[in-house]
C-alpha cells in the first residue's frame, strides 16, 4: 500500500517503513506527525481524491531535523571587477512512515 501526500508545497509518494526528507516541520525529534492532506491511496483498491481522499491519514515519526549540503551561487561580470558569492543550506525534516490509514 502506498499514498501520495501534500507537504511543504510538494507531493510525496510514501510507503510504510519508508524514510523521507521533507521541508522543515515545526516539531521535535521523536514526535509523531499526522498528514491529513492525502491525494491518492493505492494498493489493492485505489482511492483518488477530489482533491483529497476523505478520512485518509498518514502517520510518521520524526527522526531528525537537519540542514542539507551547502549550495554555492557565484555571480560575476567579466571585466567589471564585480563578483558575488553566496551560500545556502536548506533545512529539512527526516521522517519514517509508520502507517497509512485509508
Amino acid at each position: 500500500m502506498y499514498a501520495i501526500i501534500k507537504t511543504g508545497g510538494k507531493q510525496v509518494k510514501v510507503e510504510e517503513g519508508q524514510t523521507i526528507f521533507v521541508e522543515k516541520l515545526d516539531v521535535q525529534e521523536g514526535d509523531k506527525v499526522t498528514f491529513d492532506e492525502v491525494v491518492f491511496v493505492g494498493g489493492e483498491s485505489a482511492k483518488i481524491g477530489a482533491p483529497l481522499v476523505d478520512g485518509a491519514t498518514v502517520e510518521a515519526t520524526v527522526e531528525k531535523q537537519g540542514r542539507s549540503k551547502k549550495v554555492v551561487t557565484f555571480k560575476y561580470k567579466r571585466r567589471k571587477d564585480t563578483h558575488r558569492k553566496q551560500g545556502h543550506r536548506q533545512p529539512y525534516t527526516k521522517l519514517t512512515i509508520n502507517s497509512i490509514n485509508a
